[in-house]
C-alpha cells in the first residue's frame, strides 16, 4: 500500500526520501508552487504573542516550520547544499530555496530567493558550481549558482520541464529526464472533436497513485555539454511506453553515471498495461554512451531492483534487490556488481534489515548506508570487500540519509520531537553535531512532550515495542483520554519520524496520549517479524494492536472510558477492521483513506501485485483457501456490530485506495445510525498536501476527537 517515493511527478516535483513510512509521515505537504510570480512569495515564521504564550503545537505552527531536505555534501567535504520549503498559509503556497552551511559549523547561507523554486541540488566535480532546477523562468530548467551566492545563471533551456539531471564526471555530457509523449489520446485520435473530455482505455495502470495516464513517460535525454551550452539531445529511451526513471519515484538518484563518463547506469521497469500492474520486476540497465547499447544487469531476478550506484573507482556498481515478486515490502538486500568479472554478489548476506539510502566512500570498498533496528533509523556501513558490517550511531532518531566525502560524515536526521535536519556524524564515535537548526525560534517556544519506549507482551510471547507519547506539562497524577495509533504500509516502521500531519506532538499537545506500536508486519524488527502481516491483515498485528493499548490502559494516568483509534491508508483498514472487533473498548474512531471493502479494492487499485500478493489472490478465486479467507475478513462483513461513532477522511485523486472505499464506510455507517463525518478533500490524493486543507484536516481530527473523548 505504500508508494516507495514521496515524488509523485504528476502532481509534485523531486524531494529528497528517506523510506515509505517517511512518505506517509513526514512528507504529508504539498510541492512549492511551480509558476513563477511576479512578486516574491511572502514568508512570515515568526510566532505570535498568543502562540508563544500558549507554548503548545497547532496546525498554523506546523505550516512556519522550514522544511529541510535534499542534502548534498560538496566534493571537499567542507560544505553541504541542502532546500528548505516555507509556506505562506493565507496563499495556499510553498516556495523552496537553496541554502549552504560549512560542515564545521557556523551560520548557513541562502543562496537562491521566492522568485522560484529550486531542487535537485547538484555540485559540479571541481565544487565551484552548484546546479539545480528551479521554476523561475517559466518552466522547470537547470539553472546554477556559486556556493558564495553569486553567478546565478540558467543554464538549460529546453522546450518543456525537465524532471531531473546528472552531469558526467567530465562534464562533457549530461542526462536529463522529461516527459515524451508516446501514445495517442482521445482528440488525438478524433481530431476534430478538440473540446471532448474522454479517456479511451485498453489496458491496466491507465492511472497511477495520484495522476491518470496522459500518454506521456519519462524518458532520458543524453547531451552533450560545452562552453555552458547543451546540445546534440539523444533520447534513450525511444517510443518506450514506461517511465525512466520508474514511477512513481522519477528519482534521478537512480541514474548515475561510470567515473570515465563512457556508461550510464539506470533503473526502470520496462513493463506496460497489465503486466506492470501485476508485476513488481524492475531491473538495473548499463547503456554505453559511444555506441548506444543496453543491457539488463538483472534478468534473473523478478522482484524490485533499485538504486543502482558507480562505485568511485568503477570497479563495482551497487543496487539494492527484492527477491520474492509482488511483495513490495520484502527485503531490501545489497547486490555488488563486479565490472570486471560481470558477476554479483549479495554483500549483506545474513544482514536481517533493510538497506536503504546509501552512498559509496570514495575509497570504492566501502558503503554508509541507512537501516532500521528496534524502531529506529540508524547509520550503518560495510566493506564490500570483506561483507563485515558495522553500526555506526544509536539513539533515539531516524537518520535518513548518509554521505562522506573527504572523512566527513554529513546525514539528515530526524525524530518524533524535531523535524529534519543536518547533522555531521564523528565515525568513530557515533556521535553527531548539529549543523542546521532551521525552526530553533520555534522550539524555543513550544513544549514537546515526552516520548517513551515500552515493550508489551503479545498474545503469541513476543515483545512487541510501542512508542508512548505523553502531553506537555504531564501529570501522573490526571487521567488523559487515549488513542491507538494503526500504522499505514501495511510495512512500515513506526520509526521515530516527524510528520508535518500526523504529527504525535500536536496530538499530545491536544491533551491525549498516544500509544502507537510496532506490531506486526513493520520493518526494523527482522523478516520474520515484516513478513507476518502478509495474508493475515485480520490476525495477530490486530492481536498485537489491542495488546498494546490494554497494556498502556493499565496505567493510572490513562482515562479508560475515554479511548479512540485512529490510522491512515493499512491503518485505516485497521480502524475499520477494529469497529467491528474491539468489544467497547474505543468511544470513537478516525479512518484516513483506509481499505473497506477488500472484495471491490482488488479490482479498484492500480498496482494490482499488491493484493494478489498481501491478500493471497483474487476475490473470485474460490478455491484459494488463503485469498477466500483475507476476503471473508474484510471490514465490510463485519459492519453489522459497528456501534461507535466513526469520521472518515479521504482525497478525490487517490487512485491507490479510491474514495469510494470510503463513501461505501460512511454510507454504511449512516444507514446503521452510527454517529458519523466525512472529510472529503476534493484536491487530495493518499495524502492531504495543500496547507490550507492540511489545517482543516488538523481542526477536524481534534474537533472530532474532543466531541466524543473530552
Amino acid at each position: 500500500m505504500k508508494s516507495n517515493s514521496n515524488k509523485m511527478r504528476k502532481i509534485f516535483k523531486p524531494i529528497n526520501v528517506a523510506i515509505m513510512a517517511v512518505i506517509l509521515a513526514s512528507v504529508g505537504c504539498s510541492e512549492a508552487d511551480k509558476a513563477p510570480t511576479k512578486e516574491p512569495l511572502k514568508i512570515d515564521v515568526t510566532l505570535t504573542d498568543a502562540e508563544k504564550s500558549a507554548g503548545l503545537l497547532t496546525p498554523e505552527i506546523l505550516w512556519k516550520f522550514g522544511r529541510v531536505g535534499e542534502p548534498v555534501l560538496s566534493p571537499c567535504g567542507k560544505m553541504v547544499v541542502y532546500t528548505i520549503t516555507y509556506y505562506n498559509l493565507q496563499e495556499n503556497k510553498g516556495v523552496t530555496n537553496l541554502y549552504l552551511v560549512n560542515t564545521d559549523g557556523g551560520e548557513p547561507v541562502k543562496l537562491t530567493d521566492e522568485m522560484g523554486s529550486e531542487s535537485a541540488p547538484a555540485w559540479s566535480a571541481d565544487g565551484k558550481v552548484i546546479r539545480f532546477l528551479s521554476t523561475r523562468s517559466g518552466s522547470s530548467q537547470i539553472w546554477e549558482v556559486q556556493p558564495d551566492g553569486q553567478g546565478l545563471k540558467q543554464v538549460s533551456n529546453i522546450d518543456g520541464d525537465v524532471n531531473g539531471f546528472v552531469f558526467s564526471p567530465d562534464e562533457s555530457k549530461l542526462v536529463y529526464a522529461m516527459d515524451v509523449k508516446v501514445e495517442d489520446q482521445a482528440t488525438d485520435i478524433h481530431k476534430d472533436m478538440p473540446k471532448a473530455k474522454v479517456r479511451i482505455i485498453n489496458d491496466l495502470m491507465y492511472r497511477h497513485w495520484n495522476y491518470w495516464e496522459d500518454g506521456k513517460y519519462s524518458h532520458l535525454f543524453v547531451a552533450d555539454f560545452a562552453n555552458g551550452a547543451i546540445a546534440n539531445a539523444k533520447d534513450i529511451n525511444a517510443d518506450e511506453k514506461w517511465d525512466t526513471p520508474m514511477a512513481t519515484d522519477f528519482d534521478m538518484a537512480e541514474v548515475q553515471w561510470s567515473p570515465d563518463s563512457k556508461k550510464l547506469v539506470y533503473n526502470s521497469k520496462k513493463l506496460y498495461g497489465k503486466e506492470y500492474a501485476m508485476s513488481t520486476n524492475s531491473d538495473i540497465y548499463l547503456y554505453d554512451i559511444e555506441s548506444g547499447a543496453t543491457s539488463n544487469l538483472t534478468t534473473e531476478n523478478k522482484g524490485y531492483d533499485r538504486y543502482p550506484k558507480f562505485s568511485p573507482n568503477g570497479k563495482y556498481i551497487s543496487w539494492w534487490s527484492m527477491e520474492t515478486p509482488l511483495y513490495e515490502a520484502d527485503l531490501k538486500r545489497l547486490f555488488v556488481f563486479n565490472t570486471e568479472t560481470g558477476k554479483a554478489a549479495y554483500a549483506n548476506q545474513g544482514f536481517d534489515q533493510n538497506i536503504e539510502a546509501y552512498n559509496w566512500d570514495e575509497d570504492g570498498n566501502t558503503i554508509y548506508f541507512v537501516s532500521g533496528t528496534k524502531g529506529t533509523e540508524q547509520l550503518f556501513k560495510i566493506d564490500v570487500t570483506s561483507n563485515q558490517i558495522a553500526q555506526l550511531t544509536k539513539g533515539m532518531h531516524d537518520y535518513v540519509t548518509v554521505q562522506k566525502n573527504k572523512g566527513v560524515i554529513v546525514a539528515e536526521r530526524m525524530s518524533m520531537s524535531m523535524a529534519p535536519e543536518l547533522y555531521k556524524v564523528d565515525e568513530a564515535t557515533g556521535e553527531a553535531t548539529q549543523l542546521t537548526l532551521t525552526n530553533k525560534a520555534i522550539y524555543e517556544n513550544i513544549k514537546m512532550g515526552e516520548v517513551r519506549e515500552r515493550w508489551v507482551k503479545t498474545t503469541d510471547g513476543k515483545e512487541m515495542l510501542a512508542w508512548v507519547i505523553l502531553p506537555p506539562n504531564f501529570d501522573e497524577t490526571k487521567k488523559y483520554p487515549t488513542l491507538l495509533y494503526c500504522q499505514g504500509g501495511p510495512q512500515s516502521t513506526v520509526s521515530q519520524f516527524w510528520s508535518f500531519r500526523w504529527n504525535f506532538q500536536i496530538i499530545a499537545a491536544n491533551g491525549y496520549v498516544i500509544v502507537a506500536p510496532n506490531r506486526r508486519g513493520v520493518p526494523s524488527f527482522g523478516q520474520e517479524w515484516n513478513l507476518q502481516i502478509s495474508k493475515d491483515y485480520s490476525g495477530q498485528n490486530i492481536k498485537d494492536y489491542l495488546s498494546a493499548i490494554d497494556d498502556v490502559a493499565k496505567e493510572p494516568w490513562v482515562n479508560k472510558d475515554k479511548l479512540g483509534c485512529v490510522g491512515a491508508s493499512y491503518g485505516g483498514y485497521s480502524v475499520y477492521y477494529l469497529a467491528g472487533h474491539h468489544q467497547k473498548r474505543f468511544k470513537t474512531f478516525i479512518s484516513h483513506c483506509g481499505m473497506y471493502n477488500l472484495e471491490s479494492f482488488y479490482a479498484q487499485t492500480e498496482e494490482t501485485f499488491f493484493p494478489t500478493f498481501d491478500l493471497g489472490g483474487a476475490p473470485w478465486d474460490a478455491n484459494n483457501k488463503i485469498a477466500q479467507k483475507s476476503y471473508a475478513n474484510s471490514p465490510h462483513k463485519f459492519v453489522q456490530n459497528w456501534d461507535t461513532p466513526i469520521m472518515i477522511v479521504v482525497g478525490e485523486h487517490d487512485y491507490r485506495i479510491p474514495y469510494t472505499q470510503s463513501l461505501e464506510a460512511f454510507n454504511a455507517a449512516q444507514l446503521r445510525g452510527i454517529p458519523s463525518k466525512l472529510l472529503f478533500f476534493t484536491e487530495g490524493t493518499h495524502f492531504v498536501t495543500k496547507p490550507q486543507d492540511a489545517v482543516i484536516w488538523q481542526r477536524e481530527f481534534f474537533g472530532w476527537l474532543d466531541q466524543w473523548l473530552k
